[in-house]
């Protein structure tokens, strides 16, 4: 892999209609220059769930990290066939097909998926929901056409928006939607759950060193890079992708970020994002970007939510839930200037050999 594919390697993709990819997130390469020479480097990248992941890893044996790496692939690819919602073929969109007129078997590990997602929409009051597919069609995000529904076509698709609706039964591992026109989108969650099970296939191979990223969705810092304390990750100005806004070192904990900036588009000179308010059925405003800091991947991903909460609300949920922390980027109403806000559970306790450090 040439040099100028390394500086850009690990960056979460952002899509803006009209525009190529920018990273919300870079990975420092400068400060990996002293890894022993008996350990080796290999990345590769590979296109799934409508994203590039990308994984780094350091061994003693190139064949075999590129093996284990194709093993991650195969995992990544599974779970896409399983849980898109763009391949008719896949479960969910049979799921989506059939569950308001039937109880659907579903398969063990996505009824587990299907079973937190619930959970962490009860536990947000909601600003985390998988049902809000028919919301990002009326907004045109389900195809990349932007447009903005009228209050009478919102009020009719938020009839078919809330986890309240979604039933299931775990003695039978069934689902059940108990109104038509509910449709599941896994979008907010499956990528950060693809990571982890690609950080379980490496660990199964004895990989100790490792960075996987899916995306502008999730990424996992498994160890660090040989002579460093942690793997020096880049976020991006929400204002200019060009600048810095802070540098993270993290090891053995997973990182979700959502902004404003990674999907969107513009009408009549106002931004339009994709993340929206299941509540109101609008894109969330006052926010410019969240990042949260977990121990897993499939929890970051939903957690990155709380951007739709906003600070206070973030804040509130912290006092009452342990070990995540939070950095928000708040418009400061002059143009091009942002705001931090950090943010701690009330109880916090990293994992073993696990750091976060923002500098």
């Amino acid at each position: 892999m040439s040099r100028s594919c390394l500086l850009g390697f690990l960056a979460l993709a952002i899509t803006s209609f009209g525009k190529g990819a920018t990273p919300p997130v870079r990975i420092d390469e400068t400060s990996q220059t002293s890894a022993p020479s008996q350990l080796e480097r290999y990345e590769d990248s590979h296109q799934a769930m409508g994203t590039e992941f990308r994984v780094a890893v350091y061994g003693r044996d190139q064949n075999y990290l590129a093996e284990t790496v194709e093993q991650v692939w195969e995992e990544i690819d599974r779970i896409d066939q399983q849980m898109s919602n763009y391949k008719p073929e896949s479960e969910l969109s049979q799921i989506n097909r059939l569950a308001a007129s039937q109880d659907v078997l579903v398969s063990p590990d996505l009824f587990a998926l299907l079973q937190t997602s619930i959970h962490y929409s009860e536990e947000t009051g909601g600003a985390f929901d998988i049902t809000v597919g028919p919301l990002m069609k009326a907004w045109g995000f389900f195809r990349g056409q932007g447009r903005v529904p009228s209050a009478a076509e919102l009020h009719e698709v938020l009839k078919h928006v809330g986890y309240q609706h979604v039933k299931l039964d775990p003695a039978r591992r069934t689902i059940h939607f108990d109104v038509p026109g509910i449709e599941l989108d896994l979008g907010g969650i499956a990528k950060g759950y693809a990571v982890e099970r690609a950080v379980r296939v490496l660990r199964d191979n004895g990989i100790t060193s490792s960075f996987v990223s899916s995306g502008m969705s999730s990424i996992y810092a498994l160890g660090a890079p040989p002579g460093e304390k942690g793997w020096k990750i880049t976020l991006r100005d929400p204002f200019d992708e060009k600048k810095a806004a802070d540098v993270v070192y993290l090891k053995n904990l997973a990182m979700s970020t959502s902004g404003n900036y990674n999907k969107f588009f513009k009408l009549g000179g106002k931004m339009y994002s994709h993340i929206m308010d299941p509540h109101t059925g609008m894109p969330v405003e006052g926010m410019l970007a969240t990042t949260v800091f977990v121990a897993g991947g499939t929890d970051s991903d939903a957690l990155s939510k709380l951007y739709v909460l906003g600070v206070e609300g973030s804040r509130r949920y912290l006092a009452k839930h342990p070990d995540i922390e939070a950095l928000f980027y708040v418009p400061t109403g002059v143009e091009g200037q942002f705001r931090r806000v950090a943010l701690k559970s009330t109880s916090f306790h990293l994992p073993p050999d696990a750091l976060v450090e923002v500098q």
